[in-house]
């Protein structure tokens, strides 16, 4: 599998950087303009579309976005349709055809003077201050980088070199991903924007969840946006990045089969969109997170109302998390509700499916715990079986999981960028929605059945004891395997000499 961008966790390059001095400091004095959200949202199209369709004052409405493609499809619709304003915050914005095509509405909204804010996390922006300094030089677009690197902006290995002696607070990242347009319509869940989350990468693309959000909702999710962009940790990217020339004139990119999955678009054409009205919330943690001022077990954050969520499970917890690292409380956290009799199912990456064999090790210490207990534990399989068409469409490429979801006694929700493990808990920034539907449980669920059925393996302890029997769960032909599957012994080695090197709170 390709190597994608660091999920969050320092990469062990900087273990290195702490054996060379160096240091650089962000301005002291930045000059910026507060701003919120806008006030009228009623008076746009998009508002007005909402408030026709609106099922109650205290309800959002709310669909599903499992397709990578009809993801992008339906960011683009948003940006398109935006009159005023158009809030974009996201841990990754990538290089690549996905992005630029994206970006490229983004500035076509803005010629039409539609006001754009992109609030970005530093970590992964190496080498980028060019393009988001050129876009940040429309009159009508403002770019802010958060929590940024002082110094050595061309490379990730400078980046920290000049950054030694401010570790402890670049460990901290803003995992949050959101989409608001004229303060009407959102999309938020998992997805960064990137050819891997729109299913558009040749080699490697994940499965991930996202939702678009109307109603009572929306206000919320753009009150989190603006807490995080009017906060001291958000810089305006000239305040650190050096002046560069001006990018050439590029072509527009080409959009390929964007419009194809397009439903958003044709909806917001005809006036009507077709959502599910619920009772929903935001989580969503505060910008101080960040910088470590308080202790997560000295303030809520999202972790407490997620566990608080869990341990509400009376019949079924669905656990779905790209990255999973319970830790010894989260085993004792399903210890509990295993002994109130509540039936635990876990869909994680395998070793073979993963971009962080890391953080998989950091998993791999708790299966047996799990198994022992009796939750019903599966793993993603690299490849994906004839269900794959619910994601649309994988052709021949890797698939990796990356969404993050809890559905509880079926009628309760979560989705959101939080993944269930120590970073994601104790130093990233994370957002996500509660739903209480019957209907979208049943739709989460469905999901979590096509993996299962043909796309992930099945683990279960072998005679009671540590050892571990994976089954690739396909009836007729059924594999077993009693190591890692799929992966190679090159894989499992470097796996064992890295490990002690990534502390589990890291991970």
């Amino acid at each position: 599998m390709r190597p994608s961008r660091t999920r969050g966790s320092l990469p062990l390059l900087a273990l290195g950087a702490l054996l060379v001095s160096g240091c650089a400091s962000l301005p002291r004095h930045v000059a910026k303009t507060h701003s919120e959200a806008l006030a009228d949202p009623a008076t746009t199209s998009l508002g007005r579309i909402v408030a026709a369709e609106e099922a109650g004052k205290s309800l959002s409405g709310i669909r599903l976005l499992t397709s990578g493609e009809e993801a992008l499809a339906d960011l683009i619709a948003l940006a398109d349709h935006a009159e005023r304003t158009l809030d974009i915050q996201y841990y990754i914005i990538e290089q690549d055809d996905s992005a630029r095509i994206l970006l490229h509405h983004l500035r076509l909204a803005a010629d039409r003077g539609v006001r754009v804010r992109v609030l970005v996390d530093d970590l992964n922006t190496a080498g980028e201050d060019r393009r988001f300094l050129h876009l940040s030089e429309h009159a009508n677009v403002e770019v802010r980088v958060f929590n940024p690197f002082p110094g050595g902006r061309s490379a990730m290995w400078t980046r920290f070199l000049t950054s030694v002696s401010d570790i402890r607070r670049i460990n901290h990242r803003m995992h949050n991903k959101l989409f608001v347009a004229d303060n009407a319509l959102a999309i938020t869940g998992g997805r960064n924007i990137g050819d891997q989350y729109f299913t558009r990468d040749r080699y490697s693309n994940f499965i991930d969840l996202d939702v678009v959000a109307a109603g009572a909702i929306v206000p919320e999710l753009s009150a989190s946006f603006d807490a995080f962009w009017n906060s001291k940790y958000a810089y305006p990217i000239a305040s650190v990045a050096s002046p560069v020339e001006a990018e050439p004139s590029l072509t527009p990119p080409d959009e390929g089969t964007t419009n194809g999955a397009n439903w958003l678009e044709s909806e917001l054409n005809s006036g009507k969109v077709g959502l599910i009205w619920v009772p929903a919330t935001v989580l969503a943690d505060r910008p101080a997170k960040i910088a470590s001022e308080t202790s997560p077990d000295e303030e809520e954050t999202l972790v407490n109302d997620i566990s608080t969520l869990m341990l509400s499970a009376k019949q079924e917890l669905l656990v779905i998390s790209p990255y999973f690292v319970p830790g010894e409380d989260g085993v004792a956290l399903f210890a509990k509700l295993v002994g109130d009799g509540v039936h635990i199912r876990i869909l994680t990456n395998s070793l073979a499916s993963t971009d962080s064999p890391l953080v998989y090790n950091g998993y791999s210490r708790y299966r047996a715990a799990l198994l022992e207990l009796g939750v019903e534990l599966s793993e993603l399989r690299p490849k994906l079986g004839q269900k794959r068409a619910r994601f649309h469409p994988f052709r021949g490429s890797n698939a990796s999981l990356h969404a993050k979801a809890l559905v509880i006694d079926q009628k309760t929700v979560f989705i959101g960028s939080m993944n269930m493990d120590a970073r994601s808990a104790r130093f990233n920034s994370e957002l996500g929605l509660v739903m209480r539907s019957a209907d979208i449980a049943r739709q989460v669920t469905a999901l979590l059945d096509d993996i299962s059925a043909d796309g992930s393996y099945r683990l279960r302890l072998v005679d009671h004891s540590n050892r571990i029997e994976w089954s690739s769960g396909e009836e007729g032909s059924q594999k077993t395997w009693f190591i890692d599957p799929e992966t190679t012994r090159s894989q499992r080695f470097w796996l064992k000499v890295l490990a002690p090197f990534a502390p589990e709170e890291l991970l």
